[in-house]
């Protein structure tokens, strides 16, 4: 009983420690189509293949878009449901220096957020620096989804244009200086 208690008490106590991490909430964004954008700097993590998704150890931050159907979303999309296949990038630059590193975020998924666009990434600076992200969001290619015609008929398009969205004197040093583990 004494170990069953010990293995219960300490994924409830990692549980809870890991839902204490910090996040930052760049901004909440939403367009006309219907879809809800929440921008957000979070702790570095593994994420497989690490090859693919940048290594832990050679990262500051994980830059995350969270990319979800709104309330006003065509008929059928599920309220809250990931939106796949968008193409979003993100323009990194110290405002300090003036160096710049763009990134493109590729879906992850994890227990919290479940799926969303993200990439682990070094700054092009000092983690104590002021930054400016500005993201840019194109809608899927058209190889890459089939649109059937009930859809190109009512809503056209997922995304029928680029959007950018840019947030200026964010200050990344709590969350890269933290660690999920």
């Amino acid at each position: 009983m004494t170990k069953k208690f010990s293995l219960i008490f300490s994924l409830l106590f990692s549980l809870f420690s890991w839902a204490e991490l910090p996040e930052m909430v760049i901004a909440e964004e939403q367009i006309p189509v219907g879809i809800s954008f929440v921008f957000e700097g979070a702790i570095k993590d593994t994420v497989y293949p690490v090859t693919d998704f940048g290594e832990e150890h050679k990262s500051d931050i994980h830059i995350e878009v969270l990319a979800n159907w709104n309330e006003n979303a065509p008929t059928g999309s599920p309220k809250d449901g990931f939106v796949p296949y968008l193409r979003i990038n993100a323009l990194i630059i110290n405002q300090r220096s003036k160096e710049e590193k763009s990134i493109t975020l590729l879906p992850h998924v994890n227990l919290s957020d479940n799926f969303h666009y993200a990439l682990n990434t070094k700054l092009p600076g000092n983690r104590s620096d002021l930054y400016t992200v500005r993201f840019g969001i194109k809608p899927p290619k058209p190889s890459t989804v089939g649109i059937h015609f009930d859809w190109k008929d009512k809503v056209g398009s997922i995304l029928p244009d680029e959007y950018s969205f840019e947030y200026r004197n964010l200050n990344f040093e709590k969350i890269a200086n933290s660690s999920r583990r």
